[in-house]
């Protein structure tokens, strides 16, 4: 507002506020556009040049005008420009932090978390206090699953940094960095499966199915003898036997 607003000027104002709140008159809500646009453009101008264009920056500091008036009411006590700057101040940050995305999410997530921060905006004002993601759904009329949805993907929108702390169920945890370099245990037992897989097929099925029952049912071998019909012993020394044939086969590169 200007240095100059005089008493006549905020008299005015009054009844732009009381018209629009009683009549939702377009014309009171176009000069209170009108009125308050100079403020929306010093906030804008602040960023202006830095990444984005001026004119760009008005229409965001604008929207959040618009914004404002739409949900201001002055029987609150609350004056109006208090009330405006920090909603022109919170479109002008949710426009940079949209302009910097890494991570691209579907245009329908993008406007579903657009309109979750604003209805979260307006729950907050009137519960005092955050809402949860079920007033947030009821509220739209979406399912609470995609409200969580869109939620999470506010939240991970961006890969973290290298040294940034991994959170865990006690507030925090290791850096980013701790996960680096390490061997996946998995890749060892890949390149074992993989090898008795190639040497396979030189068993017979009598030495294959008793590789299955002792190392996939993990069967003892006075069980196994009784499944296939022989003494312990004679399995004992088949497994011996065909273990020996395995490793060497595979040493070797290639089964017989």
């Amino acid at each position: 507002m200007s240095a100059t607003f005089t008493a006549g000027d905020r008299l005015h104002e009054t009844q732009l506020w009381r018209r629009l709140a009683r009549d939702r008159d377009p014309a009171a809500r176009a000069e209170l556009v009108e009125m308050y646009l100079p403020m929306a453009r010093r906030m804008a101008s602040r960023y202006a040049g830095v990444v984005e264009p001026y004119d760009d920056l008005v229409q965001v500091a604008s929207l959040g005008l618009l914004n404002a008036i739409d949900r201001y009411r002055e029987d609150r006590g609350t004056p109006f420009v208090a009330f405006a700057k920090p909603t022109i101040m919170g479109e002008l940050k949710r426009y940079f932090r949209d302009k910097v995305w890494t991570i691209r999410v579907p245009r329908v997530l993008h406007d579903r978390m657009a309109a979750i921060e604003s209805v979260t905006e307006d729950l907050t004002e009137e519960l005092s206090r955050p809402p949860t993601p079920k007033e947030i759904a009821a509220r739209l009329r979406l399912d609470v699953d995609d409200v969580l949805e869109a939620l999470v993907a506010r939240e991970n929108r961006r890969p973290l940094g290298i040294d940034t702390p991994v959170r865990n169920d006690d507030g925090d945890g290791p850096v980013t960095t701790e996960w680096l370099g390490r061997a996946d245990d998995g890749y060892e037992l890949v390149e074992d499966r993989l090898t008795v897989e190639a040497v396979l097929p030189s068993l017979d099925d009598r030495e294959r199915e008793v590789l299955r029952l002792r190392f996939i049912e993990d069967l003892p071998q006075s069980q196994i003898a009784s499944r296939i019909g022989c003494s312990q012993m004679h399995v004992s020394r088949l497994l011996h036997a065909t273990l020996g044939r395995l490793r060497d086969e595979a040493e070797a590169g290639a089964p017989r």
